[in-house]
């Protein structure tokens, strides 16, 4: 009896690291952003409400999240994938179509696109911009 609690103790202790290593991989990003450009300090954009965690609810991280080619081209987002600052890439020396060309651009391209085909009462400035 006595070696079984041990065994089992043992056995606990040596599986608590693997846990926490999987809770922390599965780590989804917080669930309430302020999303908020940084590239102009001097004259900086307002941030934005974002709630991730309400949307992971609903969307796959691939409808929001992308990657690059080498050739600066969009790559689909897969599983595990290290998540990028949008303005890394969405910025005014990347050279993208103006709709792109800025993190604001992007984000208004993307969330506005989805929000009027989907819900069109959330296509107002004050949804995501607070005051």
């Amino acid at each position: 009896m006595k070696k079984t609690l041990i065994c089992g103790v043992f056995v606990a202790f040596c599986c608590i690291p693997c846990s926490l290593g999987e809770a922390t991989s599965a780590d989804k990003g917080s669930p309430e952003l302020t999303l908020q450009s940084t590239i102009d300090p001097a004259n900086p954009a307002k941030p934005a409400y974002f709630p991730h965690g309400a949307h992971q609810a609903r969307l796959e991280c691939k409808t929001c999240h992308h990657g690059k080619t080498e050739e600066g081209k969009r790559l689909s987002y897969v599983e595990g994938q290290k998540i990028e600052k949008c303005e890394s890439c969405h910025n005014s020396k990347a050279g993208m179509p103006d709709k792109l060309a800025s993190f604001k651009n992007a984000a208004h391209t993307l969330c506005q696109g989805c929000h009027r085909k989907n819900n069109p009462d959330l296509v107002k400035c004050v949804i995501c911009h607070k005051k």
